[in-house]
């Protein structure tokens, strides 16, 4: 039966997503979800919704949300697509943007779905090797058709001035797509950009600080003619009527939103406080979550230890990230769960 699969599909893993548990006794700090509940105001929109109303198609274009979106950002309806979860922009990028020859690029280590794109789409792959502190250094010959730039970077945490992102857009012969799933916990953002040059496109998502994971929705602005792009090739319907309503209340609730990131980010510090005490090595982070080196020991050893008491953390065995562990920043009480469980951990040796 396998001949009848694509070769290229055949021989490729596929994308590994984090675990994800069904005991209630778990403290998951794996997936970089947001510890708190989304505004008040999605749930009024959900009860709002008539049941009556799932007959009808929803809104192809999802035009009052690109309009909030446009509002939000300086930018007109046109500058915005909507889609379903931040990865169906990514995937519609690699279709448009990308001819059956052509490369796409992404730094090394970064979101692991990116090479997973490139394989579906059987086309080069070029990865950009990250310094040993995970800099980053583009060389003058580098070139690709579309280049995705995760800013923060994940696993990692670390955001790139953007001085440098910004040089390096307006060289680049192909597309950007700055992927900021995690800018709204960061010092600065890139949204500019994607209003100043034609090749840009700032992508966001709902996923983590309006805590909406659960829902898949994100959506991407840039010029014109690449946001039409996008519309060209996108599922009939790929934004349903719930999901269109219940972002449109999250957008629409700035001020919870700000209000969350800020708890996230007093957490964050605390947490980072902790670890360097106990001497981890800790990346200087600009996201949701922390990216850090234990003292003794191995990675792989640590985040064992803490599963078998149920303190779920992301491990990525091999290559550059096999000495690291991402630890994604929950409630105060489980981060402190979390310490004390290492504590205990290396009292016991």
């Amino acid at each position: 039966m396998s001949s009848y699969i694509k070769k290229s599909v055949a021989a490729m893993q596929g994308y590994t997503p984090g675990e994800q548990p069904t005991d209630p006794r778990v403290i998951k700090l794996n997936t970089n979800e947001s510890p708190y509940p989304p505004s008040p105001a999605v749930g009024k929109a959900l009860q709002s919704l008539k049941a009556e109303t799932l007959r009808l198609y929803p809104d192809p274009v999802s035009l009052a949300l690109r309009r909030k979106i446009a509002a939000l950002h300086g930018a007109t309806p046109d500058n915005v697509f909507v889609g379903n979860g931040s990865d169906e922009t990514l995937a519609l990028c690699s279709r448009a943007f990308v001819e059956d020859n052509g490369a796409i690029g992404y730094f090394e280590p970064s979101y692991s779905l990116y090479p997973v794109l490139a394989q579906i789409r059987a086309v080069t792959a070029r990865p950009l090797e990250l310094g040993s502190e995970f800099e980053w250094a583009m060389p003058a010959d580098y070139q690709a058709n579309l280049f995705f730039m995760t800013t923060p970077n994940a696993p990692t945490g670390i955001q790139y001035h953007k001085a440098l992102v910004c040089a390096f857009c307006a060289r680049f012969k192909g597309v950007v797509v700055l992927d900021e799933a995690y800018v709204d916990f960061a010092r600065e953002n890139c949204m500019d950009l994607a209003l100043e040059y034609n090749n840009v496109l700032v992508l966001r998502t709902l996923s983590k600080s309006y805590a909406l994971a659960g829902l898949r929705l994100g959506y991407v602005v840039g010029s014109v003619p690449l946001i039409a792009a996008l519309f060209k090739i996108k599922d009939s319907y790929n934004v349903d009527r719930i999901t269109q309503a219940a972002a449109l209340a999250a957008l629409s609730d700035q001020a919870y939103m700000r209000n969350l990131v800020e708890r996230i980010k007093t957490t964050r510090r605390q947490t980072i406080a902790d670890l360097e005490r106990m001497g981890f090595c800790v990346f200087p982070s600009e996201s949701n979550f922390l990216w850090v080196k234990p003292p003794r020991g191995s990675a792989a050893d640590l985040y064992r230890r803490l599963r078998e008491r149920n303190i779920l953390v992301r491990y990525f065995p091999g290559g550059r990230t096999q000495d690291y562990l991402r630890i994604t920043i929950g409630t105060d009480e489980q981060m402190r769960a979390l310490t004390d469980a290492i504590r205990t951990l290396a009292e016991a040796g």
